[in-house]
């Protein structure tokens, strides 16, 4: 009997793990193995090393999930490695060598998210990002109650530019090799709809779930949906 994977869930810019809660809880339920990763959110190719180190710990098949610019890093983590059996792309980027998670976000009109930041320098060099708080809620979980999003605001992880404009090392997307599954909003205001149908065609999605009057922040706001598609991975 193959032994059950486990589900690795990365979240991405300005949320934190606790931003899968609806989903654990959900996969949990089934007696699924879940881990959520801390994403570092410091460098494209340091946050996937951290994550390949994570599934390296695991000892175990896995189904990794990424939302947003976590897309990025399950797309390098995953890249020539065999522990991974499926992709799940939560609202994320699947992009190809050399692609950039600000650059993909800019490829179709309809992000608004660069006029929602606040850019601030660091000790360790360059600038950090962070969506500024009296937008938040507007710009990452409109569908998600006020009390809610403030307190998401509150918890946002930042993102350094560094993270957010570095192309993507491998010559090998992950999304190549590995069967992927996509999930997404229609009403993503950091990552428009028209990208999110271009990489899950581009990428040969096994399945395609398109939630209308979903915001970005859908793991938040639409955990049963996210669990349904994970579901379908970790099934096949």
């Amino acid at each position: 009997m193959s032994e059950n994977p486990v589900v690795v869930l990365v979240h991405g810019a300005f949320a934190e793990s606790a931003s899968w809660n609806g989903v654990v809880e959900r996969l949990r339920e089934r007696s699924i193995e879940t881990v959520a990763v801390a994403n570092p959110l410091r460098s494209l190719d340091g946050d996937a090393q951290y994550v390949r180190d994570v599934i390296a710990g695991i000892g175990k098949p896995v189904v990794l999930v990424g939302h947003s610019y976590g897309g990025m890093v399950i797309t390098q983590a995953a890249a020539g490695n065999d522990a991974v059996k499926a992709l799940v792309y939560v609202c994320a980027f699947a992009p190809d060598h050399g692609e950039t998670a600000f650059q993909l976000s800019l490829m179709f009109p309809g992000s608004t998210l660069g006029d929602a930041l606040n850019a601030y320098p660091v000790a360790t060099g360059g600038n950090e990002l962070a969506i500024r708080p009296d937008v938040f809620r507007q710009q990452f979980c409109a569908d998600v109650p006020a009390e809610q999003a403030a307190l998401m605001a509150a918890t946002q992880r930042p993102a350094t530019e560094a993270a957010l404009t570095a192309p993507l090392p491998t010559s090998t997307p992950a999304w190549q090799t590995i069967p992927s599954w996509f999930v997404f909003s229609d009403q993503d205001m950091n990552i428009p709809v028209a990208l999110h149908r271009f990489l899950a065609d581009r990428a040969g999605a096994k399945d395609t779930r398109e939630i209308a009057g979903a915001s970005h922040a859908l793991s938040v706001s639409q955990p049963e949906a996210v669990t349904a598609t994970i579901l379908h991975a970790f099934e096949a």
